[in-house]
């Protein structure tokens, strides 16, 4: 099976594990690369040291690709950014920033640069950057999102009508139904988040895996739009948050609110009260914590399946 996307990648099946952070250690990126697909470290939760020490776990357990994601909005990028060209990652995905900054630097290394974007005017923005592709993230998705509250399956064939380079979807994928309906729509590929938290070799503690399956519709918020805008599962820091916005608060005042460490707290370290729990909406459909390489097996069998079922009426 072969799409221009896999090519690019060297990738044997077009499926991107999101680089959650506090979720994608070494364990679970090898897990999908060594199942076919892209694993990517999540670099939003590592100091430069911790990713260089994950990064050469990964070269020690896969032969296959692996990448690494980069939000752009913390203040140790340039640090981070010298470490994956020190050690040689050949895949960067930057999200939560603008791609101009840092594409021609990691190009310059022999580094293909994918952006997240939530918006078409940002893919385009992204495309003139220099990227070697998009994600585009519906606002189903878990962790930092759009403000423009798009779906995916609304945003990908906007995003695709105007887009010259390969384009990625996320965000309420978790499936290989859904990842045919999402090809469909013009995708070369899809990234998967949420899916992998809840797989044996995530990094995050037990309880947030367990609490994972237990989301039902509705048990999940997009919320802090002024900070940087998160979908969350309704816990008590939840419910904090919605007292506090019905005092109108200074972005200070949500900020101090939010604290230092709150992300770790609920997914790494298991406080499922405190803690500020990221999950997509399509965490209401996820019942079973399983291998990660089960769960790309599972999602190619099915995504062929339907594919020759429904292409050759």
């Amino acid at each position: 099976m072969q799409h221009n996307l896999s090519e690019l990648l060297q990738i044997e099946y077009p499926i991107i594990q999101g680089g959650m952070v506090w979720n994608s250690g070494w364990k679970l990126v090898t897990a999908v690369s060594n199942a076919g697909g892209l694993g990517l470290l999540g670099a939003g939760s590592m100091y430069p040291e911790v990713l260089r020490a994950h990064i050469q776990q990964c070269k020690k357990n896969t032969d296959h690709p692996f990448g690494v994601n980069v939000p752009l909005l913390y203040p140790n990028i340039k640090e981070l950014m010298e470490v994956i060209v020190e050690e040689g990652v050949k895949i960067v995905f930057t999200s939560a920033g603008n791609p101009k900054t840092w594409t021609s630097f990691l190009q310059s290394h022999g580094i293909r640069v994918v952006h997240v974007v939530s918006s078409v005017k940002f893919a385009l923005k992204s495309q003139e950057a220099g990227v070697d592709a998009v994600v585009a993230e519906g606002f189903e998705a878990g962790g930092h999102n759009g403000r423009e509250e798009s779906t995916t399956f609304t945003l990908l064939p906007m995003v695709k009508s105007q887009l010259r380079i390969p384009l990625i979807a996320a965000g309420g994928i978790a499936t290989g139904r859904s990842m045919l309906a999402a090809m469909v729509l013009g995708a070369d590929a899809v990234q998967i988040g949420s899916r992998f938290v809840a797989s044996e070799e995530s990094s995050a503690h037990k309880h947030f895996k367990e609490a994972v399956l237990k989301v039902r519709e509705g048990d999940t918020q997009l919320t802090l739009k002024e900070l940087a805008p998160v979908r969350l599962i309704k816990n008590k820091f939840y419910e904090e948050l919605v007292a506090l916005y019905q005092k109108n608060p200074s972005v200070e005042a949500l900020r101090e609110k939010l604290g230092r460490g709150r992300a770790k707290k609920g997914m790494f370290e298991g406080d499922l009260e405190a803690g500020e729990l990221e999950i997509g909406q399509v965490a209401g459909s996820i019942n079973e914590i399983k291998p990660a390489g089960d769960i790309v097996k599972e999602i190619m069998q099915e995504f062929q399946e339907l594919k020759q079922s429904f292409f050759k009426k």
